[in-house]
């Protein structure tokens, strides 16, 4: 031996994959980067809908423009752009078509009575879209530069669309993410296009569709017998797609029996999960009279982590407190729970007298009452506090409602700059 090293095999193998891989240039992936930004405005502006419109519960009108940003697998996100509002073009082989390789947001744009355009805390849709995108094997990006990019949509859109003469309307804005691409293999797209829209949206909370008859108040739901909508390790947790078009099946049979939305259920013990596209909550007293807000959790990746749903909790821990100068003389103060709970204690509750109320929350439906849930064929009916909505779930929704509209002055509700 003269002293050398021996190199191994392996050793020298790696030393060549090194060296190759030192000869090939790896293309910079770009994120996405709204300071690339380009503008071009439209020549044919549209009609803003008056108020409560069929125009408006039609939820088709769009505003005059869009977003677009492109992402492929060689440069990674390209340069974004606003553009006229227009339809998508597609290869009929895109990766979306056939694989769900698609994700979305929902959130409002609310024009408040202070005169001022507001966002509701944009930064949670934002860090879910990063999440729903990477559950469906699509392209992650920075967050707060989404967030900056709805800002710039709004600045261009949102003075025509909510004008200060009307205030306490709002825009709904719906970012998306599909796999567009020329890819029927089934592997991750190469392809991919974010875009986000804003669309006129009725108040599903409390309004009716011109023509028709007023609702009762409250909603009525119908708790799922076979079918399930979301179960443990699952995609029930991510905003895709998939989530929701096996679950109108159940939908539009429960509509036809007179039923709002499905209250879905899980297992054998009727686990409560969420109802329809919304989180549930449910006010009762325990057997030992302690007044409790139930909610089911996070975990099991079942349930969406809806931004009302947080904001919901994080102000009855807050507010809904012994000794709280939010609480008025008739509101006790109560426990607030995420757990795990059933239809069967749902349904005992009931015969013993100790539900207080029951609501959903959600971006689109806001805080909507519960005035009864059908279980196992039987109807049960879900106190409504003054007739027209639970107090807990009203005074909730008046909180939520003065951030959203400048009310109050709240870090909640984020400010969009319009000069």
């Amino acid at each position: 031996m003269n002293g050398h090293a021996v190199e191994t095999a392996s050793h020298l193998i790696q030393n060549g994959v090194n060296a190759a891989k030192a000869l090939v240039h790896e293309p910079e992936m770009h994120d996405l980067d709204v300071s690339k930004l380009t503008v071009s405005l439209t020549k044919s502006p549209g009609k803003v809908p008056e108020p409560d419109s069929l125009e408006i519960w039609d939820m088709k009108t769009c505003t005059d423009h869009m977003v677009k940003v492109t992402w492929t697998d060689d440069v990674g996100w390209h340069a974004p752009t606003i553009e006229p509002y227009g339809q998508l073009t597609m290869s009929p082989i895109a990766s979306c078509l056939h694989y769900a390789t698609q994700c979305f947001e929902g959130l409002k744009v609310y024009r408040g009575f202070d005169g001022k355009l507001r966002l509701f805390r944009p930064d949670k849709n934002c860090a879910r879209l990063v999440m729903s995108s990477a559950r469906v094997a699509l392209p992650t990006f920075n967050p707060k530069e989404l967030e900056k990019l709805l800002k710039a949509f709004i600045k261009v859109d949102g003075p025509k669309w909510l004008p200060k003469s009307r205030p306490g309307m709002f825009l709904y804005l719906r970012p998306a993410i599909i796999g567009n691409g020329e890819q029927i293999g089934v592997t991750a797209p190469s392809e991919v296009l974010m875009f986000i829209v804003a669309v006129s949206w009725p108040d599903l909370s409390s309004g009716t569709r011109p023509g028709t008859l007023p609702k009762p108040p409250g909603l009525k739901l119908l708790a799922s017998k076979s079918d399930v909508r979301a179960w443990p390790g699952g995609f029930g947790y991510a905003k895709v797609g998939a989530n929701y078009g096996p679950a109108f099946v159940s939908h539009m049979e429960g509509r036809k029996m007179g039923y709002d939305q499905i209250l879905w259920l899980l297992g054998a013990d009727y686990q409560v999960t969420e109802a329809g596209a919304s989180n549930f909550f449910i006010v009762w007293k325990t057997k030992e009279g302690k007044l409790q807000l139930v909610t089911a959790p996070l975990d099991g990746k079942v349930i969406l982590e809806g931004v009302t749903r947080g904001s919901v909790l994080e102000l009855a821990r807050q507010r809904l407190v012994s000794g709280s100068e939010y609480l008025p003389p008739n509101i006790k103060d109560l426990e607030v729970i995420e757990r795990n709970f059933t239809m069967l204690e749902i349904e005992e509750a009931w015969e013993e007298g100790r539900i207080v109320e029951a609501f959903l929350s959600g971006t689109a439906y806001f805080i909507t009452p519960v005035s009864a849930i059908s279980f196992r064929d039987e109807e049960i009916d879900i106190p409504m506090g003054d007739g027209t909505s639970g107090y807990y779930a009203a005074l909730l929704k008046k909180w939520l409602k003065d951030i959203m509209y400048g009310n109050i002055q709240h870090e909640w509700g984020v400010v969009i700059d319009e000069e």
